[in-house]
């Protein structure tokens, strides 16, 4: 997956190449893509193409700056509602979409977190549950929060 997103966000940063290759590409990327973009903007930048100025944050908040006014060539977001919003905003061409997210469960050494347990851990009262700021992060986000609490239905 990470080999694939490198390659495909590469093709893109390729394909927005300034006509000098002193110039600079403004990139604002998930902080999900962050790995994978690291890898791409190195290749581009080694490539000859120029050099790569990247942003990492979440893509809701990346996509209010956007908005706003701040200057980006890229934007990489986790999710699509993000990029068709600006879009629809007439603030960036049509989107494409390149690559897909999964989600990920993270975990501290020793809470025992196996998939077969994930379900238990999430509603252990003792454990502490962390996600990207709703708000920001869009649907996506919300709805990872709906399945905590339709989990939280499933046990007495």
């Amino acid at each position: 997956m990470r080999t694939r997103l490198s390659v495909a966000i590469a093709a893109l940063l390729v394909m927005t190449a300034p006509a000098m290759a002193e110039e600079t590409v403004l990139l604002h990327a998930a902080g999900s893509l962050r790995a994978a973009l690291t890898d791409a903007a190195k290749a581009f930048e080694a490539a000859g193409f120029g050099k790569v100025q990247a942003k990492f944050g979440a893509s809701g908040l990346l996509k209010d700056e956007i908005a706003g006014g701040a200057k980006a060539e890229v934007f990489a977001s986790a999710n699509m509602e993000h990029p068709l919003a600006l879009t629809a905003e007439k603030r960036s061409s049509p989107v494409a979409l390149v690559a897909r997210n999964r989600l990920c469960a993270l975990a501290r050494p020793g809470l025992g977190l196996t998939p077969a347990a994930l379900l238990d851990r999430m509603l252990d009262p003792q454990i502490k549950l962390g996600t990207s700021t709703p708000k920001a992060a869009g649907s996506a986000a919300i709805g990872v929060l709906r399945c905590f609490v339709s989990a939280s239905s499933l046990r007495p």
